[in-house]
């Protein structure tokens, strides 16, 4: 996988897809996040271009009170919200699951009370992305 500087992830060599997807909601759920959207994106370029690829979804996830306290501090923060989460099936076996870094997104925003924000939902992503079974690369 390559590594860039805007979110983090963990292979989980020996889980299947839509089991990945359940174990990463029950996860975003027990640190406050609920799943606003779930994009197919397998789904949809199949739908659209008639191409076939590996399962792939994105996961809207969002923290309403994190939410709440960045919308406060400044009202064009939703042009970053929600966290996205991507699980998708790894090439190798098992599934990849892959968490935007609120850090890394709200560094485009120059206000303190934005900053805490990012730094309390980048704890909580970074429970759940630990929380996941499995080995390989943590961080990209």
């Amino acid at each position: 996988m390559t590594a860039v500087s805007y979110g983090f992830e963990r292979h989980l060599p020996h889980l299947g897809f839509d089991e990945a997807v359940g174990r990463v909601t029950e996860a975003l759920a027990a640190e406050g996040f609920g799943v606003l959207t779930t994009i197919d994106v397998r789904e949809t370029l199949r739908t659209k271009l008639g191409v076939e690829m590996r399962p792939y979804v994105i996961l809207g996830a969002c923290n309403p009170p994190l939410a709440k306290q960045a919308l406060d501090a400044d009202p064009h923060i939703g042009l970053l919200l929600p966290c996205n989460v991507v699980i998708q099936e790894a090439p190798e076996g098992g599934v990849v699951v892959s968490i935007a870094d609120p850090k890394a997104m709200f560094t485009l925003v120059e206000n303190p009370a934005v900053a805490t924000v990012a730094e309390e939902a980048d704890r909580r992503l970074r429970r759940v992305i630990d929380s996941l079974e499995g080995e390989g690369e943590s961080g990209f």
